[in-house]
């Protein structure tokens, strides 16, 4: 026996290829994903994603809030695209689902919290995380950012950091309910812009608006020059996402 083969953790070589054939299986896989959900999703545009906590009641002011701009959002011809969970998901896919536009929910197979709500048009499940984020990515037209926990912010800075490096066009990005926000966006301008972290001109990737039509308006506004679907440089530059 080697030196390396006594390190702790490494893989005894008769178990080697039986792990490599994994592997590439959990690449095919991978690839599945990806390939249904976009046949899926091809024909929902324009779209908005909303995202949000898991944890919030149904009688919270955050639910409410969330049903009536996802409602308002769909009456307005957008689908609603949301994590299809509970919560602030379910808002979402709740005001969506009567509406007049798609309620879609893009679930993730986790051992706690995750469970697909019952308000949704089109329901597509993801084993994998950086799967159904690109499906939030690849198919809004803005993301309206609700208050919530570490998978908001993970799904609000990946939104801000795609767009700031042009991987991805630039879309609305809206915060709802400013009191939430105020201290993450002080943060931003007083830590991040001060040290140069970021550019002063990065915070302006990012709208606050609290009231529900004023949502809608922003984004119609954004597009008022132009149609929703992507512009052909655009299409090109969500291939390469």
């Amino acid at each position: 026996m080697t030196a390396k083969e006594k390190l702790p953790g490494s893989i005894p070589a008769s178990n080697a290829h039986s792990f490599n054939a994994r592997e590439s299986w959990r690449v095919f896989g991978i690839m599945a994903e990806f390939v249904e959900a976009t046949e899926r999703l091809n024909a929902i545009r324009p779209a908005v994603s909303i995202f949000g906590s898991a944890r919030t009641p149904s009688d919270h002011m955050y639910y409410m809030l969330t049903e009536r701009i996802a409602r308002l959002l769909s009456d307005a011809g957008f689908a609603v695209i949301s994590g299809g969970g509970p919560g602030i998901m379910e808002a979402a896919n709740k005001g969506a689902y009567f509406g007049k536009s798609p309620s879609v929910g893009l679930n993730i197979q986790l051992p706690m919290e995750q469970g697909a709500n019952p308000y949704q048009d089109i329901s597509q499940t993801f084993q994998h995380f950086f799967a159904r984020k690109f499906m939030f990515v690849r198919f809004a037209s803005a993301y309206v950012v609700m208050p919530g926990g570490f998978g908001t912010l993970d799904e609000l800075l990946e939104a801000m950091t795609l767009i700031q490096t042009h991987k991805s066009r630039s879309i609305p990005v809206i915060l709802v309910h400013r009191p939430f926000w105020q201290g993450l966006l002080d943060w931003f301008r007083e830590r991040l812009v001060t040290e140069r972290m970021i550019n002063p001109e990065d915070l302006d990737l990012i709208q606050v608006i609290d009231e529900p039509e004023d949502v809608v308006e922003a984004i119609f506004k954004h597009y008022e020059t132009r149609g929703f679907l992507p512009l052909p440089d655009e299409h090109e530059l969500m291939l390469n996402l």
